[in-house]
């Protein structure tokens, strides 16, 4: 019976934003415990679970007080008694208790932090670090880095048209040598602003604050911190963008006020096709909207034999989606968030649909974290071959850095670093 949830109990804490957000904690018969947070996005897709937040003048709007008593009332009434190991059980229990298809019931943001509660209290119960305990004996790698060195869009005041301007460090031998060559090149980006005047802080996820005059000036500023950082640009380290156009929607075309340019679905992907052929990209995040699935197809047909396309907004962590672009020969990998998805159970599946197509895999962070590392852990024991975070500063994001480092620490000799092979078998052999 150590198995058998006794107690689940909801928290209101606070994200890296300071807005509230939910902790769930369940308690096992045999003593184990597990605990986890809920994170949260600024830039949403439409089709993604929705947190739910009270309302009114209390904490801006964002207060959390109604999720917090649907895990303290309905989940935990419902979840006691229950076998932890089985959470495809669990994880039906919630949807069903909710009833609604984005869980705007109970709220996204409770159902997520008890469904990682929960994979975290069984992992306790069998005694093993959550990364193993999800593997289930399988061999697993450590994931490659995707870390943001500029913010932009909506995680810094839409200074820049493009989200996330990131590197990757694919040829690093060890997940803790791609480290230390990011973190060369961030201090490097950061000497660049201040020089030219351009220090202005960080944004949400700790990458430099652009003050850029237009998005391409981001990028060679970036391939500029690359070089100088003393390590090579398409060789050792390589850019990944998040276009996030989802923001840059406008009628039936995209807005881009940086470059003052009014584009077509046409036009926007070839002007990221531009700037792939100019710079070392090798990855891109929603370079066209969410519902743009003619868009996204002719991006995959333009460079995504070369360059990772990844479905964010555009594929909200769902199965379904991800089967249906494939059909229209849209994306080539899928972004793996949690909350966007609502259970443990439901973003594995998405996943999991990636694998069975031969496209790779990203577990990422949201804009708005916590001290969490639960995402290192689910990167490791899915074997999702990459990990995205934010930057490499800012303690909500480092906790999740350093928890990889003293995983690979665990896994001894045993350890594997993804590297190239976390990237779609076309995309990593153009880069061999």
């Amino acid at each position: 019976m150590k198995y058998e949830i006794t107690t689940v109990r909801g928290r209101q804490l606070w994200d890296s934003r300071g807005r509230p957000t939910v902790e769930a904690e369940i308690e096992l018969a045999g003593g184990a415990v597990g605990r986890a947070m809920a994170p949260a996005g600024a830039s949403r897709g439409a089709h993604e679970a929705i947190d739910l937040r009270d309302g009114g003048e209390a904490f801006g709007g964002f207060g959390v007080g109604k999720a917090t008593a649907a895990v303290n009332g309905p989940i935990a009434s419902a979840l006691r008694g229950r076998d932890v190991r089985d959470q495809t059980g669990l994880d039906a229990v919630l949807e069903e208790l909710d009833g609604t298809p984005a869980f705007s019931k109970l709220g996204a943001n409770a159902a997520v932090a008890v469904s990682l509660a929960a994979i975290h209290a069984a992992a306790a119960a069998e005694g093993l670090p959550l990364w193993r305990y999800l593997a289930g004996g399988r061999k697993v790698r450590v994931p490659l880095p995707e870390v943001q060195i500029f913010g932009g869009g909506a995680h810094a005041g839409r200074r820049t048209d493009v989200q996330d301007f990131m590197v990757m460090c694919p040829r690093a031998p060890t997940v803790r040598r791609a480290f230390e060559i990011t973190a060369d090149v961030y201090r490097a980006a950061g000497a660049i602003m201040e020089e030219t005047g351009r220090l202005a802080g960080v944004a949400d996820e700790g990458g430099w604050w652009p003050l850029f005059a237009s998005n391409e000036e981001a990028l060679e500023t970036l391939a500029q911190a690359i070089d100088r950082s003393g390590h090579k640009a398409g060789e050792e380290v390589f850019i990944s963008l998040d276009v996030a156009a989802n923001e840059l929607s406008h009628g039936d075309g995209y807005r881009l006020p940086l470059d003052g340019a009014e584009l077509t679905s046409e036009q926007i992907v070839e002007r990221v096709a531009g700037w792939t052929a100019r710079y070392p990209i090798l990855s891109i995040e929603d370079p066209v909207s969410q519902d743009d699935m003619a868009g996204m197809a002719l991006a995959t047909e333009r460079f995504g034999r070369t360059v990772q396309l990844i479905g964010d907004d555009f594929l909200v962590t769902n199965a379904a989606r991800v089967r249906r672009a494939a059909a229209e020969g849209a994306c080539n990998a899928v972004l793996v968030k949690v909350n966007q998805a609502g259970t443990v159970t439901s973003a594995k599946a998405a996943l999991e649909a990636a694998r069975e197509l031969g496209w790779s895999a990203i577990v990422s962070a949201r804009s708005g974290e916590t001290e969490d590392v639960s995402i290192s852990h689910l990167s490791v024991g899915w074997d999702a071959g990459q990990l995205k975070v934010g930057s490499f500063t800012r303690s909500e994001r480092m906790a999740k850095w350093n928890e990889l480092l003293r995983i690979e620490e665990q896994m001894g000799a045993e350890a594997v670093f993804a590297g190239l092979d976390a990237l779609p078998a076309s995309v990593a052999a153009s880069h061999r």
